[in-house]
């Protein structure tokens, strides 16, 4: 699985969080069901207020090929804190519902200030 972040506006920049450890700290939280409608990050932007065909093409291939098995992250405000792509498929779908984890109260960022690029990936992939 590529490396992932999520990203929240930050002082200057942004903060980040890294998502494997989002996922390891909310391994054993409770699985609930949220509405899709109550995402209300799908009505806002998200990724990028500019996105090429050519990187809305690679979000829906990463729509396509998501793995649903494993529920989103939320975090204490609802926001989607991973999982985008995994809502997309439900949207697309016509499902109502999808499985999330939600933190009761948002763990510290990984890196606080940061732009995507400043950040640690492997050498075969970019932000």
């Amino acid at each position: 699985m590529r490396k992932q972040y999520h990203f929240q506006p930050g002082v200057c920049r942004l903060d980040a969080w890294d998502v494997d450890r989002l996922v390891a700290l909310t391994r054993d939280h409770p699985v609930k069901q949220v509405a899709v409608a109550a995402i209300w990050q799908l009505d806002a932007v998200y990724w990028s207020e500019t996105m090429t065909p050519r990187v809305v093409a690679d979000h829906v291939r990463l729509t396509n090929d998501v793995d649903v098995q494993y529920p989103i992250i939320l975090g204490s405000d609802g926001r989607v804190m991973d999982g985008m792509h995994r809502v997309l498929r439900a949207l697309v779908e016509g499902r109502d519902m999808v499985e999330a984890v939600q933190f009761d109260v948002d763990p510290e960022p990984d890196y606080r200030d940061v732009t995507p690029d400043e950040l640690p990936y492997p050498d075969s992939q970019s932000p």
